[in-house]
């Protein structure tokens, strides 16, 4: 119900959606772009190809201006007047196809991004329980005799509280994790993202190992976000930014009360599109991997905040 009527009130949105937008700035998240079948995530993302991103890219350039990090945050504090209304293009989870794939498509249209990433996973220590999922589902399809008694559902329901469950239903499939990270290297190492600073991209921190916020206590999720921008910190990485793993759904206002105690830290991100946060220094993104392109997306993204600003409700607060 809920998304036939954002697809319906989406119709009557204008394309000139620079006027339209309600906010100064513009936040797409991606995750991955690839023109490849990719078995670890393919079942839990739709990633763009790169015809379609970069009509993505060129689509946000006809409205916005894209900026880099100073300029954003400088934005905020009043110290850059940009020409357009901005945007500040983000990915998470520092998979391997933003240095082969992404980063040759930036440079060229001169466009800044910032890469959250998790660094459990860097130099391909690990594989996030969702791409271990994934990576199962794929097996199964793709297996010849498709005689198993796993159910592919509730493979993609296990949570990170149950994570080991995966690698229990993938020795039973016989697939190696370990072999899997050494052959297809799925996230970046460490070299490469020294290299992409020295490019002038952002790296910074998205937790240390990818939970769901809302399912850990206050004390796990400031472990683990404080892990991660101290790591960050210590490799000369951004360490005055956070964006949270999958959603800040239900993470309550004490969190970031003591997030916001390193004074260092500019902003947190999440991403429930367009929204206003009751927490200043946290920003909505917007999820760009829907399956549709940047102007479906975002007009979709304006009717929905335009529906919930008149029920006053477009804001999200935090208990």
């Amino acid at each position: 119900m809920k998304q036939k009527l954002i697809d319906f009130l989406a119709v009557f949105e204008k394309e000139n959606i620079e006027k339209s937008f309600p906010l100064d700035y513009c936040l797409p998240v991606y995750h991955c772009v690839s023109d490849e079948n990719i078995p670890h995530l393919n079942h839990i993302i739709k990633y763009k190809n790169i015809k379609q991103f970069e009509n993505d890219l060129d689509y946000f350039s006809r409205y916005f201006q894209f900026v880099n990090w100073d300029e954003f945050k400088n934005f905020f504090k009043g110290h850059f007047k940009p020409k357009k209304k901005i945007a500040l293009l983000t990915f998470d989870d520092g998979f391997r196809e933003f240095y082969d794939i992404i980063t040759p498509i930036l440079e060229r249209k001169g466009i800044y991004a910032i890469n959250f990433v998790n660094p459990a996973f860097i130099d391909n220590k690990d594989l996030m329980f969702r791409c271990k999922a994934s990576l199962i589902v794929d097996t199964i399809k793709s297996s010849k005799s498709k005689k198993t008694e796993i159910n592919i559902e509730e493979v993609l329901k296990i949570n990170y509280k149950n994570k080991t469950r995966l690698d229990q239903i993938a020795e039973t499939l016989e697939i190696d994790f370990s072999l899997y990270l050494k052959k297809q290297k799925p996230y970046l190492d460490f070299s490469q993202l020294k290299t992409l600073t020295e490019k002038g991209f952002g790296i910074s921190a998205h937790s240390w190992d990818h939970p769901l916020y809302c399912e850990l206590p206050l004390e796990d999720q400031l472990e683990n976000t404080i892990k991660s921008l101290n790591y960050t910190k210590e490799n000369s990485f951004s360490d005055d930014c956070f964006a949270f793993p999958f959603t800040d759904f239900g993470v309550r206002k004490d969190f970031f009360e003591n997030l916001f105690k390193n004074e260092q830290l500019s902003y947190s991100f999440g991403c429930a599109g367009i929204k206003i946060d009751s927490i200043d220094k946290n920003l909505q993104r917007i999820p760009m991997e829907t399956g549709e392109n940047a102007s479906q997306t975002l007009k979709k993204e304006i009717a929905y905040y335009k529906f919930k600003k008149l029920l006053n409700k477009n804001i999200i607060t935090r208990k």
